[in-house]
């Protein structure tokens, strides 16, 4: 029997503590010799519909615990894994927390929003459709945290009802790629699926081909970011074009 040496790289992931997807698609496209490890964050009722108010509260909660228990693993990069939770406080919260992540954890930091933004920049795209799971307020908050990195938004699509914290990981691939093709606009340069409960990835290259145009989800972003910042070589369990600029 052949084994993995398990000595590239440990990964550790911040996951709010309803999330059902994050654990499933980190492991989907982790890199041969790497190990992913992950911490489960509360700060939020699972029982409320996810507005801006209850994403805002769970990026402002205090994780100094979770990031003792994810320090324990000696991590080489710690992911936080909601995209909500900072964005719906702007760009500078986003780049703080993921300062104080990195002085907890002795490693490298990316947040879900920031590995957004670094991979539509990564494409070189400058207009993007966007779509998500999120609430109207939350998409508006989105599209302000896009633009104040330099991206405009020039459609937006959501599901057209509210969803709990559950609904949102229950949304299909096949949900997902409809959202994906309703954010579609002549001048969008690159698709965007913002959540990281949502099952986006397994839905990439269909929406691609679909599309012609690269898309890039909260999930794949941070894999691809970190991928980027440990100097991990691309895979095949990687999909999109945007793995292409590794």
């Amino acid at each position: 029997m052949t084994h993995e040496t398990r000595s590239r790289a440990r990964i550790g992931v911040l996951v709010p503590f309803t999330n059902t997807n994050l654990e499933a698609d980190m492991v989907l496209m982790r890199a041969p010799g790497t190990t992913v490890h992950f911490q489960r964050m509360g700060g939020y009722d699972a029982e409320e519909i996810p507005g801006a108010g209850q994403m805002a509260g769970l990026g402002a909660s205090d994780i100094s615990h979770d990031l003792r228990m994810i320090a324990g693993v000696r991590p080489d990069v710690v992911l936080y894994g909601c995209t909500s939770a900072t964005l719906t406080h702007g760009p500078s919260f986003d780049a703080d927390l993921a300062a104080r992540i990195k002085a907890g954890s002795g490693a490298v930091s990316l947040t879900a929003a920031g590995s957004l933004v670094a991979g539509i920049k990564a494409l070189g795209a400058a207009k993007v459709g966007f779509s998500s799971p999120y609430l109207g307020e939350i998409n508006i908050q989105a599209m302000e945290f896009l633009a104040a990195n330099g991206i405009e938004t020039v459609k937006c699509a959501d599901v057209g009802r509210e969803l709990g914290n559950y609904g949102q990981g229950e949304l299909t691939p096949e949900e997902v790629f409809d959202l994906a093709c309703q954010a579609d606009h002549p001048e969008a340069e690159a698709i965007v699926l913002s959540c990281t409960d949502m099952r986006s990835v397994e839905a990439v290259e269909r929406i691609e081909a679909h599309l012609d145009k690269p898309v890039v989800t909260s999930n794949q972003a941070m894999m691809f970011c970190l991928m980027r910042a440990l100097g991990l070589p691309r895979h095949g369990g990687l999909p999109g074009r945007l793995i292409d600029r590794l």
